[in-house]
């Protein structure tokens, strides 16, 4: 089995494993990272969201090997101690959560947007989630959540 070496939320990490293992399998299994969700297995839910150098991909379709000296940071690495990340608190400010199965893969999405986009329209709000799928809350409480972070993180 190769050994895959890459930095998760700021620590380096290392593994032994199999060269099908995909960063979402790796992240959950190797390093007991949790809040990256499988939600489809066909990357179709975007439950599996993480930043990878400085982009937001499904972690379900890529492979671990893949991605030896990589940054990947996940929904774990974003707060600062008890801290919330500004998309984090907004999600929670304004209810943009339900059973929250896919908020750690919105939250991800939507940093990236703002980071692209720092003054998002709501239509660009909802186009960059297309990909992102959430079964409970009708994503209006999720598009203000992103609008307001969006307005805190330019500050």
């Amino acid at each position: 089995m190769p050994t895959v070496s890459m930095t998760v939320n700021g620590k380096a990490v290392s593994a032994d494993v199999e060269t099908r293992t995909l960063l979402v399998q790796y992240l959950r299994e190797n390093l007991g990272l949790t809040g990256t969700h499988v939600g489809c297995d066909t990357s179709q839910c975007g439950a599996c969201v993480v930043d990878l150098n400085g982009e937001s991909v499904k972690s379900c379709t890529v492979l671990a090997v893949q991605l030896e000296g990589a940054k990947v940071t996940t929904i774990e690495g974003l707060a600062q101690g008890d801290k919330l990340h500004p998309m984090q608190e907004a999600f929670r400010e304004h209810h943009a959560l339900q059973c929250g199965f896919c908020t750690p893969g919105m939250v991800m999405s939507a940093i990236d947007l703002v980071k692209t986009n720092p003054k998002p329209s709501e239509r660009e709000i909802r186009e960059w989630l297309e990909g992102n799928l959430c079964r409970c809350t009708g994503y209006h409480n999720i598009v203000k959540a992103i609008g307001a972070a969006a307005e805190t993180m330019r500050i």
